[in-house]
């Protein structure tokens, strides 16, 4: 059975922002980027993660640290902090906004996923509790 990783929020200001498609091919990892989703996928492993939301292309080039800054380690510990936390309120709709956390995140600590998966998961969460003025796991998210 295939492991998907699904980040999926759309938030209620859709604006349409016109920007040509990119994809970038590894001989492992293909991540597409068009307009404001990105998927990145990797048939090896089967899994897929897709990131849509309005504003994340955009702030993941122009604020969050470049690809290399932080080591892949620090990546997935907080990775699965960050996924425990938004599960679980995914869990209390009663409690925290079901608009923002609506579905799971499959993130397995046990599989090797890679540099560049953790470090997109990474900067959604980061970017996810700026633009939503949220705090997961009580950590400050800086870009």
């Amino acid at each position: 059975m295939k492991n998907l990783i699904y980040i999926v929020l759309i938030l209620i200001f859709m604006i349409s922002c016109s920007s040509a498609p990119k994809s970038i091919a590894n001989t492992s990892e293909k991540t597409t980027k068009l307009s404001d989703t990105i998927r990145i996928a990797n048939e090896e492993l089967e899994y897929e993660v897709i990131i849509i939301d309005i504003g994340f292309s955009t702030w993941l080039n122009s604020m969050a640290k470049p690809r290399g800054y932080y080591d892949e380690n620090f990546l997935e510990n907080r990775n699965r902090i960050y996924a425990t936390e938004w599960n679980s309120r995914v869990l209390q709709p009663q409690r925290y906004n079901s608009n923002l956390y609506e579905m799971q995140i499959n993130y397995n600590p046990q599989i090797k996923y890679g540099y560049e998966v953790n470090y997109l998961i990474y900067n959604y969460f980061i970017y996810f509790q700026i633009a939503n003025k949220q705090r997961l796991a009580g950590f400050v998210p800086r870009p």
